[in-house]
């Protein structure tokens, strides 16, 4: 009997000392979650993208194989040829066809060497917004136009040194890459459109098509009741 007291007070201090424990555990700031593993997940998710996502920065090289890859590598080469070439010339005689044709190449050879490492690297996927076909179209339009102007001027203004001549050759070399491509841009952009307006004109007829069914089926069901 002399025990007993003992006993029932070890068990109401084990049982406040689990209290006071669960009640510090409850409240402590300081408990381990797992939201520093899910941050660090989704950091890692987005820093470590797969290699096989379309967000994902990687080399086309199907792209670069292809007909407007190769022409699009002729242009920015042949444009920067014709660049340097005309940087080379030290004097001229006049010189404004000179200076037409350096802008017209550098020009040239800066944005289609832009459009080449957006489409080869597939950063234009990035930019739904901008369409991209019609870009191309109206740079490659452009480019043919004033590389053919600025070569025939620079021909007829400025043919007395070697490399005014080997600018002009370079000059007509990117005007011929660039009417290709143009000639395979109209057909892509045509052939886009063809489709898109195929596309319409199913939908719209699936649409009307469906919409007739819906208005027939009271008069149906009126004539069976």
């Amino acid at each position: 009997m002399r025990g007993a007291p003992e006993d029932l007070e070890g068990e109401e201090a084990a049982s406040s000392s689990s209290m006071i424990s669960g009640a510090s555990s409850s409240s402590s700031p300081y408990q381990p979650t797992t939201e520093p593993v899910r941050q660090s997940s989704g950091l890692r998710s987005l820093l470590l993208l797969p290699r096989g996502s379309s967000s994902s920065l990687r080399c086309d090289a199907r792209y670069l194989r292809s007909a407007p890859g190769r022409l699009k590598v002729a242009q920015a080469v042949l444009a920067l040829i014709s660049f340097i070439c005309i940087e080379t010339i030290m004097e001229c005689s006049p010189c404004e066809g000179l200076y037409f044709f350096e802008f017209v190449s550098c020009s040239a050879s800066v944005v289609t060497g832009v459009l080449l490492l957006m489409f080869s690297l597939n950063l234009h996927a990035r930019i739904p917004q901008i369409n991209w076909n019609i870009t191309d179209l109206v740079n490659t339009g452009l480019c043919t136009f004033f590389f053919f102007i600025a070569s025939v001027v620079l021909a007829t203004l400025n043919h007395k040194k070697g490399a005014e001549i080997a600018a002009v050759i370079f000059g007509f070399l990117a005007t011929a890459a660039y009417a290709v491509n143009l000639v395979l841009a109209v057909k892509n952009w045509r052939s886009n459109s063809l489709q898109q307006n195929t596309r319409q004109t199913s939908d719209y007829m699936r649409a009307r098509t469906e919409s007739r069914e819906v208005d027939h089926r009271p008069e149906i069901q009126r004539l069976d009741g």
